[in-house]
């Protein structure tokens, strides 16, 4: 009988769990967002993006977006770097070139994504 419970686990709860289907059920979970799937998307786009850009993507707090972060660089998919006061972020050298390619295919037309795309040109237009 399948155990309901590993159903449910939660993003941290799989990380204590070995074998080689960790790496991916910890991307596919930090996906499962659908603002981690835009801050993806955006990340695609530009090289490096600074967490108030993300802030005012998505238009949610720090704390907010602080955990949304955290879940992404949890999941390998995205690294940080900070720079005095500012903190960046970028996708990782190692993110899954075939998920790139079948994000890049599947969110090109999104209407939501094209909105994001023009709100960032605005967004970055601004250097702090």
């Amino acid at each position: 009988m399948k155990n309901s419970r590993t159903n449910s686990l939660t993003f941290s709860q799989t990380t204590k769990y070995k074998g080689g289907m960790n790496k991916p059920l910890n991307a596919m979970k930090a996906l499962s967002d659908r603002n981690r799937l835009r801050v993806v998307a955006a990340l695609m786009n530009h090289e490096e993006l600074c967490a108030c850009h993300i802030i005012e993507l998505l238009e949610v707090t720090g704390a907010t977006a602080s955990r949304h972060m955290g879940l992404l660089i949890r999941s390998g998919l995205v690294q940080s770097r900070k720079a005095g006061r500012w903190v960046h972020y970028r996708l990782t050298d190692t993110f899954p070139a075939p998920l790139f390619q079948w994000l890049e295919t599947e969110l090109q037309t999104d209407p939501d994504i094209k909105a994001d795309r023009r709100t960032l040109v605005k967004i970055t237009a601004c250097k702090h």
